[in-house]
């Protein structure tokens, strides 16, 4: 059976979704079909598969076609063992790390798991404020998988991370792409990415964006929803496939643009940020300096 030898390990809104829905289309790239399996990151109580033959399950269509067989879990780069675990079970994997902007990343995962009911805190200046109190587990609900994934500032520190992930794996055998590149060239980095992992261009012109901004119609009707999935995992109950939790999401789904920051809460998660953000960039040896300058 084949085993993965690449993996999209972060960071969460940073364009990893689109990136895995691109390359699940190449003919010799393999993708996970579960996007985010988190097998890896058991330091983290974000873990989806947790059995081994269930995660080796993944795989097993991948066929000797396949030049690049991988998965994307968004939380390895932050996990402080995912990576070395990785390591130890499939030397010489390559990594492909998503990075942005991390104000506009912090606000954007707020967004999203307002939207996906795991986030009760409806302003994101609270929330915000709150990052130290979900560092050590607290002021979350009850069925949040893990309050540190809430902590905004600490899962947004990506050079403190990338830096991590280079102090484990040699740097040739990393991919760093910028958000704000593949906005502005999407085909150009598509194609390192390619390069990277091996595999031939297979034509695409074509890049829509998955997981844009959206909102819950009835944020109610969310909550509940993430209610009955956390008793139902509890509890240790069978899943069921009537399609009917993917109708209910779908009507209750609208895309909407993110209303902006306002000035005085991104001047002041610049200069939260403003360390870590020397710090990816020397890591990854680009000026990323704008980041931080107010509109």
């Amino acid at each position: 059976m084949r085993k993965p030898n690449f993996f999209i390990i972060g960071a969460p809104k940073c364009g990893t979704t689109s990136l895995a829905s691109w390359l699940s289309e190449h003919p010799n790239i393999y993708m996970s079909p579960i996007k985010e399996p988190h097998f890896y990151n058991t330091d983290l109580r974000d873990v989806r598969i947790r059995d081994p033959k269930e995660y080796e399950r993944l795989f097993r269509g991948a066929s000797d076609k396949h030049i690049a067989v991988g998965e994307a879990s968004v939380f390895y780069l932050f996990s402080k063992v995912a990576v070395p675990r990785i390591e130890k079970e499939h030397p010489g994997a390559r990594y492909i790390v998503m990075v942005r902007n991390p104000i506009d990343m912090a606000y954007s995962l707020w967004d999203q798991f307002v939207f996906s009911g795991v986030e009760h805190i409806s302003s994101f200046e609270e929330a915000w404020r709150l990052s130290e109190e979900r560092a050590a587990g607290r002021a979350a609900l009850p069925w949040t998988r893990d309050p540190r994934l809430l902590d905004y500032k600490s899962v947004c520190r990506l050079g403190e991370q990338v830096e991590r992930l280079l102090n484990v794996v040699p740097k040739e055998r990393v991919l760093v792409v910028i958000l704000d590149d593949m906005k502005a060239d999407p085909r150009s980095q598509y194609l390192r990415v390619l390069d990277f992992l091996g595999v031939p261009d297979d034509g695409r012109t074509e890049f829509p964006v998955h997981n844009p901004a959206k909102e819950r119609r009835w944020p109610g009707l969310g909550r509940a929803v993430q209610m009955f999935l956390t008793a139902r995992r509890r509890l240790g109950l069978p899943g069921f496939n009537t399609g009917l939790l993917s109708k209910l999401d779908k009507l209750n789904t609208r895309y909407r643009p993110r209303p902006p920051l306002s000035p005085n809460m991104r001047r002041a998660m610049a200069d939260y940020f403003r360390d870590d953000v020397r710090l990816l960039g020397q890591m990854i040896e680009r000026d990323l300096s704008h980041w931080l300058q107010q509109d």
